[in-house]
């Protein structure tokens, strides 16, 4: 349990999102982020789906971020080897 908590509390941490602000903009309880955020649940597959459609609301980065960590993506090192050989 808890990838996706794991990887929200880190997004959020990184991004200075409040838990308050992601509960409202997706329209559900601050508790129920809380308990995400704490491993003490998961959330569901649809509720995965509106946690990226509200990151992307307040800060599109955020939920790139969020998918990565959700997804365990490593960056693309290619993009990177591309932009210094510019």
């Amino acid at each position: 349990m808890g990838k996706a908590g794991k990887a929200l509390k880190q997004v959020l941490g990184t991004y200075g999102i409040s838990q308050n602000r992601l509960a409202v903009t997706m329209g559900i309880n601050r508790s129920t982020v809380y308990q995400w955020v704490n491993e003490a649940s998961d959330p569901l597959a649809e509720a995965v789906t509106e946690i990226v459609k509200a990151l992307e609301t307040i800060d599109e980065s955020a939920a790139e971020d969020f998918i990565n960590l959700y997804l365990e993506r490593l960056p693309d090192r290619n993009n990177f080897q591309n932009e210094d050989n510019s």
